[in-house]
């Protein structure tokens, strides 16, 4: 426990609100119930300073019946949502470009990803999530859209679930230059990719984020381009 914490009384996060005005963190997984191979013992929170880390410790039955002594650390960001656009006679898809330092510090040359517009939920339902984000990122207003799945993206250690979408664009639909949102420190160039071109760039490495790759894949095999497969 830091200093401040002691002088205060609690700890952010848990008994008093952190800067998020959250409380009570280290309660979350404790009623869980609907698997009774698990048992959850403790759950320590780590940090709260923006997302949430937590370690949590559970009994764990085992195949053969035995029991054992688990425990895992989570990272929780929220939940988020992913959209493809696309523009079936035209035959092109509009991405993003923007600077990702987690992976640029792990071997990608310029840390310079091409991705599907995405963002955290927040407070909304994933497709008005995903409407917000797609207009500020590419400045376009989308109509219809079309629920793909849902994704865990990382389930070793990360709780988020990803809810992805597709929706037709047009020139009439843009509204703004996009490139997100300046105060949060976003700065987004808007791509648009022939969609054959696009595919080729999965093989090439030239787009190596997951969602996107998952989107185009589905576009190809069974969205607004399987014709073209």
């Amino acid at each position: 426990m830091r200093a401040e914490d002691r002088l205060s009384g609690g700890t952010p996060g848990v008994d008093v609100p952190d800067r998020r005005g959250r409380t009570g963190l280290d309660r979350v997984g404790l009623d869980l119930t609907g698997n009774p191979r698990v048992r959850v013992r403790e759950v320590e929170l780590l940090s709260s300073s923006w997302y949430v880390l937590r370690k949590t410790r559970f009994d764990y039955r085992r195949s053969d019946g035995s029991w054992s002594v688990e425990e895992r650390e989570t990272y929780d960001r929220g939940n988020g949502a992913t959209v493809l656009l696309y523009d079936a006679e035209r035959e092109t898809v509009l991405l993003t470009r923007q600077f990702r330092y987690p992976v640029y510090v792990n071997g990608h040359p310029d840390g310079m990803l091409l991705e599907t517009a995405a963002g955290l939920l927040d407070d909304d339902d994933p497709e008005t999530a995903i409407r917000r984000e797609a207009a500020e990122e590419t400045g376009y207003d989308i109509g219809e859209v079309q629920h793909v799945f849902d994704v865990y993206m990382s389930p070793g250690s990360i709780t988020e679930r990803v809810h992805f979408f597709a929706a037709p664009y047009d020139a009439d639909s843009r509204t703004s230059r996009g490139g997100g949102v300046a105060g949060e420190g976003e700065d987004i160039e808007v791509v648009e990719l022939p969609f054959a071109k696009a595919l080729e760039m999965i093989g090439t490495g030239e787009i190596a984020d997951g969602k996107t790759i998952m989107l185009l894949q589905w576009a190809a095999l069974s969205g607004p381009f399987a014709r073209l497969t």
